[in-house]
C-alpha cells in the first residue's frame, strides 16, 4: 500500500477534468481538516448512454481521493421534469439506473462498498422535507424560479408548477443550510456534434447497444479530419478514456506507422490536428476500447430478470398497440388535431424569382435547423420580393418535399388570402421579437406532438385547413382558436375574414 495522498494531491484528483469549480477555497480548507463528502445525482429519466462515463470515471477520482461518495437516484426530480418519468414507471426506472450505474462502476474497476447509494423518495417525503419545500414557496420569487428553471428543466410553451418547484429544492442557503460546493462536469459533444441526448438517438451510444450499432453509430459521428471543435470522439478520448487507463493506443495498419500510445491527450489533440491521426483510425480505436467498457455491462443485462426490468423501464413505443373500438376495420385511428401540423416561426433569409417559372419565389428560410430550408412559393404578383428578405414568417415544416417545377420546396409559407375581383394575399406574421424554429400552435393543443411527415393519402393538412380563418381582429385561428407562439398571436396586416393557405 502506498501513502495516503497530501491534501494538494486530492484537491488535484478531485478537480482535474472539471469544467468548473465554485467554492474551491473551501474545498482546500476542508481538505486540510477532513475527507470531502460528495455526492452525485442523476435524475431517472432516459436510458444512461456512454457519457455516464464521464461522472463515473469523476467518482473513481473522488475515491482515490478518499471522499465519502454519495450516489443521489433522483426519482421525485425525474418526475418534477415535466414528467419525463411518469409516476407508474418511477420505480422501474429508479431500479433500472440503480443496476445500469452499479454496473458501469464495476466495469472500470470501481469498489462499491465505499459507495452510499439512496433514492430521493427516501428522503424527499418525509415531513421535514416536505416543510421545507413550503418554506422555499415562501422565499423565492416566480421570476427566480423561472431562470433557474431554464438551466435545468425540459422547456416547454405552457410549463407546469412541477418545474418552478424543481430548481427551488436546490436554494439550500435560503433555508440555513450552508452553501455547497459545486463540481461541474463538461458538457460532452455528442456523435452528431450537439450535446449527447438520451432523446437524440444518433447523438449517443446507449451503454446496451449491440457491438454492431457501436460501429454503425461510430461510423457516422461527426469527426472532420483536423477538425477537435465539438468531436464526440475525441471528447469520449479526452473525458473518459483517459482519466480512466491515462493512456490511449491508436490502432492502425503497419502501413500507416502501425499503432501509437499517447500518454497525454493533448498530443493525440495535435496530432489528430495535423491529420496525423485519421478520423478512421480513431474511430475504430474507440470502438475497441468503448466495447471492452460495454462488454461487461451487456452480459450483467443478459440475464432474463435484467433483460425483463428494462423493457418493463423503458417499453418499447412501437409495440404498445392502441385499443382500436368498434369493427371499423379501415376507419382512420389517430385524431386530425392541429398540434400534428409542424408549424414554426421562420425567416427570410433569400428570395429570388424561380428560374423556370415566372410566379414563383424561390426562399432559403432559417427555421431553427442547422441549414435553411428551401421553399418554393407563388407570392411574385401578390408580395414585392423586397417585402419577403428579412421578414419573419410562418412556415409548415412537416409536409412531405414535393418538386415545383423542377426545385424542391421542403415546406410552405402560410398566407392569408381574399377572393375576389382582385385576389389579395398576405404572409402571416409571428409576434414581434419572435426566432426562427419556435413553435406555432393552437392554444389548447400545444403539448402535442406533430407527425414526422405529414402522409399526402391522409389529407391531414387540407382536413384541418378547411377550419382556418382570419378573425375580424386579423388573428389566425383554427376553429375560432388563435393560433399561437410563446409570445403572442399569428397575424395578418389586412384580411379580415380571409382564408389561410
Amino acid at each position: 500500500m502506498g501513502d495516503a495522498p497530501s491534501p494538494q494531491e486530492k484537491l488535484q484528483l478531485i478537480t482535474r477534468n472539471l469544467q468548473e469549480v465554485l467554492g474551491e477555497e473551501k474545498l482546500k480548507e476542508i481538505l486540510k481538516e477532513r475527507e470531502l463528502k460528495v455526492y452525485w445525482g442523476t435524475a431517472t429519466t432516459g436510458r444512461p448512454h456512454v457519457a455516464y462515463f464521464v461522472p463515473m470515471s469523476k467518482i473513481a477520482d473522488f475515491l482515490k481521493a478518499g471522499c465519502e461518495v454519495t450516489i443521489l437516484f433522483a426519482d421525485l426530480h425525474a418526475y418534477l421534469d415535466n414528467m419525463k418519468a411518469p409516476w407508474e414507471l418511477l420505480q422501474l426506472r429508479t431500479n433500472y439506473y440503480e443496476n445500469v450505474i452499479k454496473a458501469m462502476l464495476e466495469s472500470i474497476g470501481v469498489p462499491l462498498e465505499k459507495l452510499k447509494f439512496i433514492k430521493g423518495t427516501d428522503f424527499q417525503l418525509s415531513k421535514e422535507y416536505t416543510l421545507d419545500v413550503y418554506r422555499l414557496s415562501s422565499m423565492v420569487t416566480q421570476h427566480d424560479a423561472k431562470k433557474a428553471g431554464a438551466e435545468v428543466v425540459k422547456q416547454v410553451e405552457h410549463p407546469l408548477l412541477s418545474g418552478l418547484l424543481y430548481p427551488g429544492l436546490q436554494y439550500l442557503p435560503a433555508l440555513g443550510y450552508s452553501k455547497r460546493i459545486h463540481l461541474m462536469n463538461p458538457m460532452v459533444p455528442g456523435l452528431t456534434g450537439s450535446k449527447m441526448s438520451s432523446s437524440e438517438e444518433e447523438s449517443k451510444i446507449d451503454l446496451l447497444d449491440r457491438k454492431e450499432d457501436v460501429k454503425k453509430k461510430l461510423k457516422k459521428a461527426f469527426c472532420e479530419p483536423g477538425n477537435v471543435e465539438n468531436n464526440g470522439v475525441l471528447s469520449f478520448i479526452k473525458h473518459v478514456l483517459f482519466p480512466l487507463k491515462s493512456e490511449f493506443v491508436i490502432l492502425r495498419d503497419e502501413k500507416w506507422g502501425g499503432n501509437k500510445t499517447y500518454t497525454a491527450y493533448l498530443d493525440l489533440e495535435k496530432d489528430f490536428a495535423d491529420e496525423v491521426v485519421h478520423p478512421g483510425d480513431l474511430k475504430n480505436s474507440v470502438e475497441v476500447a468503448l466495447n471492452k467498457l460495454l462488454d461487461p455491462i451487456r452480459e450483467k443485462f443478459n440475464t432474463p430478470a435484467l433483460k425483463k426490468l428494462s423493457s418493463a423501464a423503458y417499453p418499447d413505443p412501437s409495440k404498445q398497440k392502441p385499443v382500436v373500438k368498434g369493427p371499423a376495420k379501415n376507419s382512420e385511428p389517430e385524431d386530425v388535431i392541429p398540434s400534428r401540423l409542424d408549424i414554426r416561426v421562420g425567416k427570410v433569409i433569400s428570395v429570388d424569382k424561380h428560374p423556370d417559372a415566372d410566379s414563383l419565389y424561390v426562399e432559403k428560410i432559417d427555421v431553427g435547423e442547422t441549414e435553411p430550408r428551401t421553399v418554393v412559393s407563388g407570392l411574385v404578383q401578390f408580395v414585392p420580393k423586397e417585402e419577403l428578405q428579412d421578414r419573419l414568417v410562418v412556415v409548415l415544416c412537416n409536409l412531405k418535399p414535393q418538386k415545383m417545377r423542377g426545385v424542391e420546396s421542403q415546406g410552405m409559407l402560410l398566407c392569408a388570402s381574399m377572393e375576389g375581383v382582385s385576389r389579395k394575399v398576405e404572409p402571416l406574421d409571428p409576434p414581434a421579437g419572435s426566432a426562427p424554429g419556435e413553435r406555432v400552435f393552437v392554444k389548447g393543443y400545444e403539448t402535442g406532438q406533430p407527425d414526422e411527415e405529414l402522409k399526402p393519402k391522409k389529407k391531414v393538412f387540407e382536413k384541418l385547413q378547411a377550419d382556418f380563418k382570419i378573425s375580424e381582429e386579423c388573428i389566425a385561428q383554427w376553429k375560432e382558436t388563435n393560433f399561437m407562439t410563446k409570445l403572442g398571436y399569428i397575424s395578418c396586416q389586412s384580411l379580415k375574414g380571409g382564408n389561410i393557405s
